[in-house]
């Protein structure tokens, strides 16, 4: 992934490049359960990167390399996180960052995972709307912020909104990013 990286006014277009794209990767030979649009592009309002973040949940994770072999050809980038038991591919067209593909594996649990939570508490309180926007502003005022940086100082706003989701449906609750 690139450092350089811009926030956005929501562009109602962003749905409609998820739903492309899903048509793209229902083609693939994967062995697909959900095809899901998460992360704050899919947050009627909300200030972004305009990156499209997609979960593709698949009844078996293979082998990083036979995403590799499928994904590298319509220029997608394997990103290595460190995280265990997904990949992270960033597509860029005509050299701009346009979409993140995170395979992993479905489970019972998958529409509880802390992604979704968040994204669907936030969407019914234009409160939080307002406030994470100008948070992500507010940080990408400094040009020199790394993506990790800007993660990282994102986290304790997420872990709020995290956390009462949780407690509205009852779930225990849980550090933000632990899987």
């Amino acid at each position: 992934m690139q450092d350089h990286f811009e926030i956005v006014e929501y562009d109602p277009g962003w749905k409609l490049s998820f739903l492309a794209e899903r048509e793209q990767i229902k083609n693939y030979p994967f062995a697909t359960v959900a095809i899901e649009h998460v992360g704050s592009t899919a947050i009627p309002g909300q200030w972004a990167k305009p990156v499209i973040d997609i979960f593709v949940a698949v009844s078996v994770l293979e082998d990083i390399s036979y995403y590799e072999s499928i994904l590298l050809k319509p220029h997608y980038y394997f990103v290595n996180t460190g995280m265990s038991g997904r990949f992270l591919f960033a597509k860029y067209t005509n050299g701009i960052w346009t979409h993140n593909l995170h395979i992993l594996p479905y489970a019972e649990s998958f529409y509880s995972r802390n992604e979704f939570l968040f994204l669907d508490y936030l969407k019914k309180d234009n409160d939080l709307i307002i406030r994470y926007g100008k948070l992500k502003k507010k940080l990408r005022e400094n040009p020199d912020l790394s993506i990790a940086e800007y993660t990282r100082l994102k986290t304790d706003f997420i872990q709020e909104v995290v956390d009462l989701a949780r407690k509205e449906k009852g779930l225990p609750l849980e550090n933000v990013w632990e899987e």
